[in-house]
Formats: structure tokens, C-alpha cells, sequence
């Protein structure tokens, strides 16, 4: 039962990303789908949530307008769609259920 992060790299202020978060042992649909990001020396923080029946939950305000949360679930994967991204939004990714521990994140860097 995991959750696996991928999809982060460097990325230009203004560039766009999408994360991916596959699970496996479980059934993605069956829980609520968070996605946090820890920045350097912070506190994790959670920026996005999706429902099980795939109605988003909440946006936090810093990401709104600019981050998409979305599931699949024949294929129980979740994603994080990042556009407009800004150096701030630099941090370690998480997606997170119930249903498990975290995972290994993936890191997105946002540097010119």
C-alpha cells in the first residue's frame, strides 16, 4: 500500500508542470486525495484536496487560479497540473490519503 510522487524538475518562473501520484495495494477511489509541498526548512502544508467522488475539495489561496487537482481513477493515479509557476512555489510535493504513509515527494524547483 504506497503512493508514489514523480513529475517534478526545474522549471522556469512562468512554466508549467504536472505531477502524477500513483497508488498502489489500495483503491484510489475509495479516499480523499490530498496534494502538500514542504519548502525548505518549513512546515508541510496542504495545498489541494480532491474528493473520492472526484469533486475538488479546497485550494489553498496561494496556488488557486493556477493549480489543478484531478484523479483517474481506472488507472489510480491522481495529478497535480502547476502552471504559472513562481519561485515560491519551490518545495518537496506530496500526495496523501488515509489510507497511507507518505511517500518519497517529488521536488519542484522554480528558478530562472
Amino acid at each position: 500500500v504506497q503512493l508514489v510522487e514523480s513529475g517534478g524538475g526545474l522549471v522556469q518562473p512562468g512554466g508549467s508542470l504536472r505531477l502524477s501520484c500513483a497508488a498502489s495495494g489500495f483503491t484510489l477511489s475509495s479516499f480523499d486525495v490530498y496534494w502538500y509541498r514542504q519548502r525548505s526548512g518549513g512546515l508541510r502544508e496542504e495545498i489541494a484536496g480532491i474528493r473520492e467522488d472526484s469533486r475538488v475539495i479546497r485550494y489553498d489561496a496561494s496556488v488557486k487560479g493556477r493549480f489543478t487537482i484531478s484523479a483517474d481513477y481506472p488507472k489510480n493515479m491522481a495529478y497535480l497540473q502547476m502552471n504559472d509557476l513562481k519561485p515560491e512555489d519551490t518545495a518537496m510535493y506530496y500526495c496523501y490519503t488515509s489510507r497511507t504513509s507518505w511517500g518519497q515527494g517529488t521536488q519542484v524547483t522554480v528558478s530562472s
